[in-house]
């Protein structure tokens, strides 16, 4: 808890009051300090709705994280997108303001030595001395697993103590009359200059959220996350407002206030005024405080963007090779590189830092604001496993956190319009790259992911469907086991459909062979579904046409997926009943050719051979997570190709295999590449008798998929159970 904590006082306590004062306080006057109370408020409020999400998820990544945990692969992408560029530009706005304090507090050590060198007084003093500490930094943090800075936050908020006692000791030898003087008018510009200041400073309380951005390296996260977040408000608040008090009190001599002399130098104004009531002293304690507060708050930054692209490049929504871990500190060495580049760059081009700086403000107001909408969805659709942490006084607490940060990004939205067009600008470069570059392994990732964790469905507010029709009462229980391996029973639902196939002038009493072979059906849907704990639903149909009948059942429930069973296949049939309704299903297909008695806890390695051409890479990269969900399954990617083949196409071939294999399967798996002119025979051979093999239907069109000649003749040669896949669509 220590730890986390620190990431919080780091990123909060110092560097927001110190170039944020100054601001409110021309604003607003002494109700300065209500606008910070107020501020605190509403950053506790949102604390506790990121407490109850990171203990629900103890994952790094932050926002992010719970926004792929609740809403689609795209959205969950645009927000960690926009908070690792809010993270990146804060961490450059408190690069450079170290560069500034420090070389402020190098030419006034210098100064009383009687020279000052001459490169301190160079415009390009200020980024050196930025960029130079940001690339320490990051040589440090990639060596070791940590980012608090915990002994700089001890000697930081020892300081700012130091500045509150001295104040208060000030004030205590002050009068009552001139202590309240001071403090009028308290709302110098009215109720909507208090709004403003708050809307310009409430940045200043932003941090504690990095502590959910490095929520995987917490230990004890349920207990250890909500506390830490707590703690470092409770922290920053309790330096904050009394510093506000006596800066505003015994910060300056009778010819002016706080609010004037903030006006003629708002950037300066807690040195001014500390200067005033503790002397030289004061100004020399301020400059110190704002070199500890601004590295601390540098480090803790780029601590937590370097852990939100660790988070985004495991879910294939940045490029993996952000996900590398150094081999002794377990730290995402590249992603830390990568992270030191683009604030070094930022440091350099960035041509208006008060316009980012608002960009970087008015992006965490907005995903603070989302962050409180999903707490409201978690809190709703966790019903199975609660969150650890839960929110007291709900749903008060996230609807007014949620609507009080949405008001104060519309508000700096308003103020500074630059930091809108900046934010659309990175959002449209990132909706680029997304779509160019990391799409489809994102979407596959992410399918594999709710495959894996079927609770996810559940916190998307779905609820899939699975049909599965049943005819051959021989098939009934394996059927009825690979549709709750692809749906779990307490996350969606398992319709089994029995058609009654009959003439439309049926008469039941005269002809009874129908019914007699609906019994016998039934009888063993039952029994299958008691002894496997599989609670499906039944609905039976009369029709003469059952395809049409089960095409019409699927898109009346708009079933996620169809399991069909498949009894007879020859070689030479073409656009059979089976194959016809391929066509006219749009949810996905799985059909399943097995042998009697088969049990799908039988099979423990799966084959899935490959041409080199996907098209049904959600589905089986679904199916194959579903499959190892429950129990730990051998899958092996084969590739055979002819003898004939040259050593340039086989290397092709092997890399074409690789990255088929990564992107279907997501996890360690067998490659194989076989040199054979029987690719039949060599997939037999390869399956063997525990096996199970997967192949995809030929697409001929939009509305025509056949079994295609290939996987005819694997299903007749083979012994094993082969599963036939077919994408929707």
């Amino acid at each position: 808890m220590f730890g986390a904590t620190s990431v919080g006082v780091g990123a909060i306590v110092g560097g927001g009051i110190l170039a944020l004062a100054g601001v409110a306080f021309a604003t607003t006057g002494p109700s300065a300090i209500l606008a910070f109370g107020l501020n605190g408020v509403i950053a506790v409020l949102t604390a506790l709705s990121f407490a109850e999400m990171a203990s629900k998820f103890p994952e790094s990544g932050g926002t992010y994280t719970f926004s792929r945990k609740v809403l689609s692969v795209e959205s969950a992408f645009t927000v960690g997108w926009v908070v690792w560029f809010a993270s990146i530009v804060a961490a450059v706005l408190y690069a450079i303001g170290f560069g500034s304090f420090a070389t402020l507090l190098m030419s006034e050590l210098y100064s009383t030595q009687g020279s000052v060198p001459s490169w301190l007084g160079e415009p390009w003093s200020v980024p050196a001395v930025s960029i130079a500490t940001t690339v320490g930094i990051g040589a440090m943090m990639t060596f070791r697993s940590s980012g608090g800075g915990a002994w700089i936050n001890v000697a930081k908020v020892a300081v700012f103590s130091v500045l509150i006692v001295g104040g208060f000791w000030a004030l205590s030898e002050q009068s009552v009359l001139k202590t309240t003087q001071e403090l009028r008018p308290f709302l110098a510009s009215g109720w909507g200059g208090l709004i403003q200041a708050m809307g310009y400073s409430f940045i200043a309380l932003q941090g504690f959220d990095l502590i959910a951005a490095v929520g995987g390296e917490v230990r004890e996260p349920a207990k250890n996350i909500p506390r830490a977040m707590l703690l470092s408000l409770v922290i920053a608040l309790l330096i904050y407002l009394p510093l506000l008090f006596v800066l505003t009190t015994v910060g300056t001599d009778s010819s002016q206030n706080i609010r004037e002399l903030a006006a003629s130098d708002p950037e300066a104004v807690v040195a001014l005024a500390a200067k005033h009531y503790l002397g030289t002293s004061g100004y020399w304690l301020v400059l110190i405080a704002a070199v500890l507060s601004m590295f601390s708050a540098l480090q803790a930054n780029l601590f937590a963007a370097s852990r939100i692209a660790l988070a985004m490049s495991r879910d294939n929504t940045l490029p993996a090779a952000l996900s590398r871990l150094a081999s002794g500190s377990n730290s995402p060495w590249v992603s830390v590189l990568v992270t030191i580049a683009l604030v070094c760059l930022l440091i350099q081009i960035l041509p208006n830092l008060a316009a980012a700086g608002a960009a970087s403000s008015l992006i965490f107001l907005v995903t603070f604001a989302i962050a409180h909408w999903l707490s409201i969805l978690v809190r709703q659709r966790c019903v199975i496993a609660p969150p650890p942490f839960r929110v007291p006084g709900y749903p008060f607490v996230p609807v007014v956190g949620g609507a009080a940060c949405l008001a104060l990004a519309v508000f700096q939205g308003i103020a500074v319009p630059e930091a809108g067009i900046i934010a659309v600008m990175w959002l449209a470069l990132g909706g680029l790259l997304f779509l160019s570059l990391f799409a489809r392994r994102a979407r596959l990732t992410d399918v594999s992911n709710i495959a894996s964790h079927p609770e996810l469905s559940r916190l998307r507010g779905n609820s899939p469907l699975v049909l599965v029709p049943i005819a051959n009462p021989n098939n009934a229980r394996a059927m009825i086991a690979l549709a709750d391996t692809l749906v779990p029973a307490a996350l969606g639902r398992v319709l089994v459909q029995t058609v009654v196939v009959a003439p439309p002038d049926w008469d039941p009493v005269a002809n009874h062979r129908p019914s007699a072979q609906l019994h016998s059906v039934m009888n063993e849907i039952l029994h299958a579904s008691s002894s496997l704990g599989v609670r499906c639903e039944t609905l039976t149909t009369v029709s003469p046409e059952p395809m049409q009948e089960i095409a019409r059942v699927a898109d009346l429930h708009q079933c996620q997926s169809v399991l069909l069973g498949l009894s007879e296949i020859t070689a030479e049939a073409r656009d059979t009943p089976l194959e016809g309704l391929l066509g006219q299903l749009s949810s996905d297909v799985v059909v399943l050719r097995a042998p009697k008695d088969w049990q799908l806890d039988q099979s423990q390695q799966i084959l899935v051979p490959v041409g080199g051409r996907g098209g049904h890479d959600y589905l089986l990269t679904r199916l194959l997570s579903s499959l190892s969900r429950e129990q730990q399954r051998q899958v092996k990617f084969l590739r055979v190709i002819p003898t004939d083949t040259l050593r340039s196409d086989q290397k092709r071939i092997r890399k074409e295999l690789d990255r088929t294999t990564r992107a279907n399967a997501g996890r360690v798996c067998e490659r194989e590449i076989v040199i054979s002119n029987d690719p039949i025979q060599t997939i037999v051979d390869r399956a063997g008798e525990a096996g199970l093999i997967i192949l995809g239907a030929q697409r001929l069109g939009p509305r025509r998929k056949l079994f295609g000649n290939f996987t005819r003749k694997v299903a007749l040669e083979s012994n094993c159970p082969v599963i036939i896949i077919s994408r929707r669509g």
